[in-house]
């Protein structure tokens, strides 16, 4: 699947696909070198050095409360 963004900036993503039941958490679009299932039904992706690129949750709905409303906080 393919997603289209407005921004183009550098920027971490959060996507909810209800068809697909999967919750990603994008943190970087470089390349992905490795992935792997950390835990049972989590995604890990990462690039050629060991950096976490992103995240998929299989079964969202059946692992968050609700997958739809998101909310979102920055620490000053």
């Amino acid at each position: 699947m393919q997603w289209l963004f407005l921004n183009e900036e550098k920027s971490m993503k959060v996507i909810y696909d209800p068809k697909e039941d999967v919750l990603s958490i994008i943190l970087s679009t470089a390349p992905i070198a490795e992935s792997n299932e950390g835990k049972r039904g989590v995604i890990m992706d990462y690039d050629k050095d060991g950096n976490l690129l992103s995240l998929d949750i299989l079964e969202a709905s059946m692992r968050v409360e609700n997958p739809h409303p998101l909310e979102y906080a920055v620490r000053t």
